[in-house]
């Protein structure tokens, strides 16, 4: 029976297969997700947007001259001599030599397979002339062309090529470790028990450890766990939130915290400054006791807040604590609304009294108070605030103008040209050219909502216990989109305003003559023609005349009598021939009718099926993607780009 054999690579070509590949399971996927962006792209796209986005903060921190950062050229070096030995050893493994070669003994003696055996003893003799060595030949060649002459020319030796590829016979299987030798030998011992040590039992635990730590501290949006818990336990303390109380609670997070957040700093010049804004704001409760919401770090976070807020101007120091605050603002903001949606889920579904659901107010707060952080706009300032070139000074020349009531930027952006510029005539015309551009990319949303059964095979019928899904489609267009519109309608109703109303009131009248004939006719149809009675001769005495209208009466009901029974005989011999017909062609409905019901019982399948399809399609297109970028959002004073995106609500109501 074969045995097994075991042999590491001496030679070191094996070793090059294993190392090829394990160099490029890393070198492929690093340079996909670690290669750095191209800046070049970057600064054409803001070249192209500084027209409408000039004037925003975050497009004039884009535009600094960043400080020259060393972590992209290290990035790109390091990818690079990734490659290079990749591609070096990929050139290594082409070139090595097949070391296990299927064995032909034609090839050995440099024969045709074939040949005849005079033509094996020729060559076997020219062959061990040469390479004999007694006669300075090789011996392993000389052994080989030996081997291959036995095989060819001794019946055993011949069999045992055919049958098992080799003229000895059946040999070993031999399985070769891609490994070199001297990683086994006993001198190297220590030293890779060394490297095996230091590998799995010093690097892996402390990188798989430090790992864990920092994502068992933070939920799945990147929030910190503690942050979730804090959110939770204000918001069901507190059960309708105003803004103040909103703006309080979102800074408490432990993302200001200095201690869990190293982005987050504290300095010693804030116990100085943060009062000073304290004063100049006004009306912050510091009486209550409530931890965390009283700490230092939360304090300075919510005055940072209100001073974004307020548009007032904070020291330089603080500068890049308060655009710290305003870039975690948003997705904190989007965490709290997370956690009012779990508790009213939570309060919908327990039966008991005690358990107190958030408001929807205080949903509609945290939805209000994004919007706010990113315009930097108080709770009841102007919309039109955000617009450039527009503050405090001139907005009363627009919000308050005798002839126009201007309140939203929608009743701006719906004037027309020229009392639009006569309202902004303050303004000059690169201003009001930039002014128009600005308003040209504000959205303009509409929404659609479409309730439905989605497990009912008549979606749009609602009955009492059903699960209504309430689809809701947004439609999104730009103003400039929805000013042309307007205008064209405008421009298309004041040419024929003056003829419409003329033909409007002869429409009327004529209107009003058609009701009055319709109900003229209608109540001539309802009158009855009265039945025809037997006069009732004047000379007879009252008491004969009524006797005498009784006999009428009685004749006339008689009469009617004798024709319902005449027409009831007539109907009774129709539905006996009706009867007969029907039981003979029972028969065939019968067989029409099983047909009908197994169509109909397909059919019912096929329905059944494709409703199942259907609900899974939209299941799938709703765990695709939570949201889609669109286009910048114009924002005066945000610190960071905030794209606009069609994020779904689902609403759930009880």
């Amino acid at each position: 029976m074969a045995g097994q054999q075991f042999q590491y690579d001496d030679s070191g070509n094996t070793f090059f297969y294993f190392l090829t590949s394990f160099v490029g399971l890393i070198v492929i996927p690093a340079t996909y997700y670690l290669w750095p962006r191209d800046q070049h792209a970057e600064q054409i796209r803001l070249k192209n947007i500084r027209n409408v986005y000039g004037r925003c903060l975050w497009y004039r921190l884009r535009l600094l001259k960043p400080q020259q950062n060393i972590i992209p050229t290290v990035k790109k070096i390091v990818l690079l001599a990734g490659w290079a030995l990749f591609l070096f050893l990929a050139y290594k493994v082409s070139k090595t030599d097949r070391e296990y070669q299927e064995y032909n003994p034609y090839e050995v003696l440099h024969l045709d397979p074939g040949a005849s055996i005079s033509e094996i003893k020729k060559q076997y003799r020219a062959l061990s002339l040469k390479y004999h060595p007694d006669k300075g030949g090789d011996e392993v060649m000389f052994m080989r062309i030996a081997k291959a002459y036995a095989a060819l020319t001794d019946e055993e030796s011949r069999k045992n090529w055919e049958e098992f590829g080799n003229p000895d016979g059946p040999q070993a299987t031999s399985f070769g470790i891609a490994l070199p030798a001297w990683i086994v030998d006993q001198k190297n011992s220590i030293l890779v028990l060394f490297v095996y040590g230091l590998a799995f039992m010093v690097i892996l635990p402390v990188v798989v450890g430090s790992w864990w730590y920092r994502s068992i501290r933070y939920s799945g949006d990147q929030i910190l766990i503690r942050t979730t818990q804090i959110y939770t336990y204000f918001v069901y303390k507190t059960r309708n939130m105003d803004m103040k109380r909103l703006i309080m609670v979102l800074a408490g997070a432990s993302e200001f915290d200095p201690q869990y957040n190293k982005d987050a700093t504290s300095r010693p010049a804030d116990n100085i400054q943060i009062p000073q804004l304290i004063r100049e704001i006004g009306g912050i409760n510091l009486k209550k006791n409530e931890p965390p919401l009283t700490y230092p770090y939360s304090l300075k976070a919510r005055v940072l807040l209100l001073t974004h807020l307020a548009r007032m101007q904070v020291p330089e120091v603080l500068e890049e604590d308060q655009q710290f605050i305003l870039k975690k603002s948003p997705a904190l903001l989007q965490e709290m609304i997370n956690v009012i949606c779990q508790l009213i889920i939570m309060a919908r579904s327990r039966e008991e009294r005690e358990f107190r659901a958030p408001s929807l107010g205080s949903l509609e707060n945290c939805m209000k108070l994004s919007q706010m952080t990113v315009q930097g706009l108080q709770q009841f300032k102007s919309p039109l605030l955000q617009l450039p070139h527009i503050e405090e000074d001139n907005l009363r020349r627009v919000s308050n103008h005798k002839k126009y009531k201007i309140k939203s930027i929608q009743d701006l952006v719906s004037l027309k040209g020229s009392d639009r510029r006569n309202l902004l005539h303050f303004l000059e015309d690169k201003k009001y050219e930039e002014v128009m551009a600005v308003l040209g990319s504000f959205p303009y949303v509409t929404m659609d909502i479409k309730p439905q059964v989605l497990d009912d095979e008549d979606s749009n019928n609602i009955t009492v216990g059903s699960l209504v899904t309430v689809l809701v489609t947004l439609t999104r267009q730009t103003m400039a989109e929805v000013f042309e519109k307007e205008q064209s309608i405008c421009a298309a109703e004041e040419q024929p305003a003056e003829d419409g109303q003329g033909d409007a009131s002869k429409a009327k009248s004529k209107g009003w003559q058609q009701k009055n004939k319709g109900t003229k006719k209608a109540s001539k149809s309802k009158k009855k023609k009265p039945l025809k009675k037997k006069p009732v001769p004047p000379s007879l005495p009252p008491q004969k005349q009524q006797k005498q209208k009784q006999a009428n009466g009685e004749v006339v009901v008689k009469e009617e009598e004798e024709e319902v029974s005449d027409k009831g005989s007539e109907s009774e011999e129709e539905e006996t021939n009706r009867d007969s017909q029907s039981e003979k062609d029972d028969g065939s409905d019968r067989d029409s009718d099983r047909e009908q019901d197994e169509k109909q019982n397909k059919d019912d399948e096929a329905e059944w099926q494709e409703l199942q399809q259907s609900i899974q399609r939209k299941e799938r297109a709703l765990l695709e993607t939570k949201s889609k970028i669109t286009h910048p959002v114009y924002s005066l004073f945000f610190p960071e780009e905030k794209q606009v995106q069609e994020l779904f609500y689902t609403l759930v109501y009880f």
